[in-house]
């Protein structure tokens, strides 16, 4: 299940280190690069929205499988698109589908026997992020030596297997809820409202996950532009960016051990602190320091995803896969303006502009939290 989660969450990041070679191939503006990104994320929005829920309904195996199916081929669609407009249409599809992994995730939790649920969600989620962090590395890399569109072939391949075998592996399981797919809809719109903790943990996750969009989008700019780095070296980057998804089985320990509003407040200092630190660290030039800021970053922002997502698990067992589904959209709504406002913002104001932006959002994050009640 790590596996499987790790290799459809790469799916939204491929395009993200390569959005200036793509532009430059198919005819972009520089301000309108952000689209690259943010389309996948748009279809990943709406596969949360109006996807996730039928996994309250559905067999989660066979709807896992097709979700995974469909991004097989959309990733192919998108490798070999001539013009925007295709490939802005595969990659969107592409996002879609991958939801298949947020049927996972809570599909893991409902497996996991009780008093390890966040250990669970954690390992889980470990191998989702895992896949986030070495989706830039690995599409720099094959950009390298090939170019852009073999950062969406051979995803798609890979895919392809990927869905064969979890119709093999994956035990069979049905969800619980009942009625029609427009009573599940509707359905979600009476948990957001009656659920409060679900709002606070979707709105802090938005902030933290805008922010990291923000790093992530604009960085490749920045490392290119200023240190003159080339895809290879951009990939070495971003791969030592994927030692933050360490922090998710450690969040999963916390939230078992009852410390969840400590390791809250951890994870959104250590990202609000990270990204105010990148300034500084670009004006004295040192990649390394960029590296090991990135490290903390990447975390911070995991590391509150375990605990959140631990939290709004536990509000209803039954409905796991709409909680998840409003969540997550949510959240990625949140990352979706991360990554469309940057490079705006890098082309008119500079890194100074993105780390100023990132580290605001975590401070609104830390406020946000600071009135939550205690219990």
């Amino acid at each position: 299940m790590a596996l499987a989660c790790g290799l459809l969450a790469a799916n939204l990041y491929y395009a993200q280190p390569l959005i200036s070679a793509i532009g430059a191939d198919l005819r972009v503006a520089d301000a309108t690069l952000g689209l690259i990104v943010t389309m996948t994320q748009i279809g990943y929005c709406l596969g949360l929205l109006f996807v996730v829920p039928l996994a309250d309904r559905l067999e989660n195996r066979t709807l896992v499988c097709s979700m995974v199916a469909v991004a097989a081929v959309a990733m192919a669609c998108a490798g070999m698109a001539k013009g925007i407009e295709p490939f802005f249409v595969a990659v969107t599809v592409a996002g879609l589908s991958s939801v298949g992994a947020q049927v996972l995730v809570p599909l893991a939790a409902h497996l996991a026997p009780e008093g390890r649920q966040g250990r669970v969600i954690g390992t889980v989620m470990a191998g989702l992020l895992t896949g986030i962090m070495l989706a830039r590395p690995v599409s720099s890399a094959l950009a390298g030596f090939g170019n852009w569109r073999l950062a969406f072939l051979v995803p798609s391949g890979l895919l392809a297997v990927l869905a064969v075998l979890l119709w093999f592996m994956l035990p069979r399981h049905r969800g619980a809820g009942s009625g029609s797919y427009g009573a599940i809809l509707r359905s979600m719109a009476e948990l957001f409202r009656e659920e409060p903790l679900l709002r606070r943990r979707a709105f802090y996750q938005a902030c933290l996950f805008c922010a990291f969009n923000l790093f992530w989008t604009a960085g490749p700019m920045m490392l290119q532009r200023q240190f003159g780095l080339s895809h290879e070296q951009i990939a070495l980057f971003a791969l030592a960016g994927a030692g933050g998804a360490l922090a998710a089985p450690i969040a999963g320990r916390f939230a078992d051990r009852g410390l969840t509003r400590q390791g809250t407040v951890i994870a959104m200092c250590a990202l609000g602190l990270s990204f105010a630190l990148t300034a500084p660290a670009l004006a004295i030039g040192s990649v390394l320091l960029l590296a090991v800021l990135a490290i903390v970053l990447d975390a911070g922002t995991q590391g509150n995803q375990v605990l959140s997502q631990n939290v709004v698990y536990a509000l209803r067992p039954h409905a796991r896969g709409r909680i998840n589904a409003i969540y997550m959209s949510l959240m990625f709504i949140g990352g979706a303006l991360g990554s469309a406002m940057a490079p705006l913002l890098y082309v008119r104001g500079g890194w100074t502009a993105c780390a100023a932006a990132g580290a605001g959002l975590a401070l609104v994050a830390l406020l946000a939290f600071a009135t939550e009640r205690r219990g």
